[in-house]
């Protein structure tokens, strides 16, 4: 069994029901065990900041499946909860997206799947998720904890503990 560690995100539709299905979906795998899960959060938007705000999760699962198996079905799930891939702009919304971060302390890096995940460590929508799944997790890469990264962060984007007052 491999300890993974996945970011969750959708801002289109109804965002906490389709982070909710993705969980659920991967629960129901024979081949996932979901360990922890975060609490949600408001986030802004990271890269192209002309859409809705997301809201993100971080979980820790076990899994038996080999890495591109688990890039398999998490594309699956996102497709099915309504995942348009936009060819022509990166981070566009989204219905859901569900990314690996990290995967065990391997280092990942072919075409279709780089762990672990490439800009998470220049994210507070994916790092203050995971403070609260495994704060002390070390990046295989940058062997930095997750409090160390999200220490380190360079002007963060805002991120609220879902369901209290944003500011205006």
């Amino acid at each position: 069994m491999s300890r993974v560690f996945l970011s969750l995100g959708s801002n289109l539709g109804d965002r906490l029901s389709n982070i909710q299905h993705a969980v659920s979906s991967l629960s129901m795998s024979k081949h996932i065990n979901v360990i922890k899960t975060s609490s949600f959060y408001e986030t802004e938007p990271w890269g192209n900041k002309n859409q809705p705000w997301f809201l993100n999760a971080a979980i820790a699962i076990d899994t038996d499946l080999t890495p591109q198996k688990l890039l398999e079905l998490c594309q699956n799930i996102e497709l099915q909860l309504g995942r348009v891939k936009n060819e022509t702009q990166r981070w566009a919304q989204r219905a859901i997206d569900i990314d690996i971060l990290i995967f065990d302390n391997k280092i990942i890096n072919e075409s279709n799947l780089i762990i672990p995940h490439p800009l998470m460590q220049k994210r507070a929508f994916v790092l203050v998720p995971m403070l609260e799944v495994k704060a002390d997790l070390v990046h295989p890469v940058l062997n930095k904890t997750i409090t160390e990264l999200y220490d380190e962060l360079q002007n963060p984007e805002d991120v609220f503990l879902y369901g209290t007052i944003l500011p205006r």
